[in-house]
């Protein structure tokens, strides 16, 4: 784990607040990431990213990672026009515009899969894609979530929760003129998602752990007769996906899985520091400046209140990083233009001095920043954009 002084003499007369990403503690997790996913591809999740010099970086590290998982329809054509390929639209679209736009690139030769799970997204893209003269490929988007008594355990994303369901969908994309299967999705969010080792709540961990094992079992039993009995019908799939950074143990185990999805785990947020399974380096972080100090243990900074998307709760802030130590005052957490900073510890801070903090998520971060700080053995090496610093703002 860096330590505070190090980080501090990196980033010495840096102008603050700013974003970072180690480099070393980045390729650390890919190695991991391609030990966990085993002999599966991997394809990558932008949102996760959201930097495109740091998407093609690791795409180019390994000839495992193949593929974009995009979270946005204009997001998937502006990658294609900036050189990248085989591009999956993680959700659905509907914006006419935007799927002409999708169609354009395809005209061009270049491979951007549409996602639907009803029978109104097929007969809508049918009609785009005629209109625009070309066969949109498209991916199936089978709901993975698992339900118990009282409980749903997952997501509410899809409404394909079965084979049959998927096979009626597929009988319509079939018999549309301008629309091809090329894949089949689920997402087990309630798996890869999900920490099943959170500090002073072993009952709850426990209880999170037995839900998994029980709908693992249950996932991969739906998954893998889906994949049959689509292909039974005449689908030939390019591709079936599944997992996430917190699943891969169990998705690459998946014979009919043919590649595997990770985003979060490249940077490593807060929200994935509690999994039994593995443990990611943090690799991206950001630094605020004190700039007052009201009583001799609160140190307030300025800025800080980059809150995660999500079910609002306290998992959601930032959380105080380096000095090992500090943390936030749970009363007034992260603020819009000041947070104030708890630290009792050695570290001598002073006016203008840095504290870093990381996300609770992955890519939402880069929506805060222009840049990323890329540091690698000891000293920065080079600055990035984001999204933000190139003028984008997807969603």
């Amino acid at each position: 784990m860096p330590e505070y002084r190090q980080y501090k003499q990196i980033f010495q007369g840096q102008p603050l607040p700013f974003a970072y990403l180690d480099l070393d503690l980045l390729n650390q997790n890919i190695q991991q990431i391609l030990l966990r996913a085993g002999d599966k591809k991997i394809r990558i999740a932008s949102k996760s990213v959201r930097s495109l010099p740091i998407l093609k970086q690791i795409l180019a590290s390994n000839p495992k990672f193949q593929g974009v998982m995009c979270f946005s329809p204009a997001e998937a054509v502006w990658f294609s026009q900036q050189g990248l390929d085989d591009l999956l639209l993680g959700y659905p679209v509907w914006q006419s515009e935007q799927l002409r736009a999708i169609c354009s690139e395809i005209k061009e030769g270049k491979t951007i899969v549409a996602m639907l799970d009803s029978l109104e997204h097929v007969r809508h893209l049918d009609k785009i894609a005629g209109e625009c003269g070309v066969i949109l490929p498209v991916c199936l988007d089978l709901d993975l979530s698992t339900d118990f008594p009282t409980l749903h355990f997952g997501v509410w994303r899809s409404s394909v929760t079965n084979p049959q369901a998927a096979l009626r969908i597929y009988e319509q994309v079939k018999n549309s003129r301008n629309l091809r299967l090329e894949g089949l999705m689920g997402y087990e969010a309630q798996i890869a998602g999900v920490g099943d080792q959170l500090p002073r709540q072993g009952l709850k961990s426990n209880m999170i752990n037995y839900l998994k094992t029980r709908s693992i079992a249950q996932l991969r039993e739906r998954r893998a007769e889906t994949v049959k009995l689509l292909e039974a019908n005449g689908a030939q799939l390019r591709f079936v996906n599944g997992g996430g950074t917190g699943s891969l143990e169990s998705t690459r185990e998946e014979v009919s899985v043919s590649e595997v999805t990770v985003g979060s785990g490249f940077y490593s947020p807060t929200l994935f520091d509690h999994y039994r399974q593995f443990q990611h380096q943090p690799a991206v972080g950001f630094a605020l400046e004190i700039v007052r100090r009201p009583t001799p243990s609160i140190y307030t900074c300025s800025g800080g209140g980059y809150i995660a998307s999500g079910a609002a709760g306290p998992e959601k802030l930032p959380q105080p990083y380096l000095p090992v130590g500090a943390k936030l005052i749970p009363l007034e957490g992260a603020g819009e233009v000041q947070t104030p900073i708890q630290y009792f510890g050695s570290e001598k801070l002073a006016l203008g001095d840095p504290i870093f903090l990381r996300h609770a998520k992955a890519g939402e971060l880069c929506e805060r920043f222009n840049s990323l700080l890329l540091i690698s053995q000891g000293q920065i090496v080079e600055e990035v954009f984001t999204y933000r610093g190139q003028g984008l703002c997807f969603f």
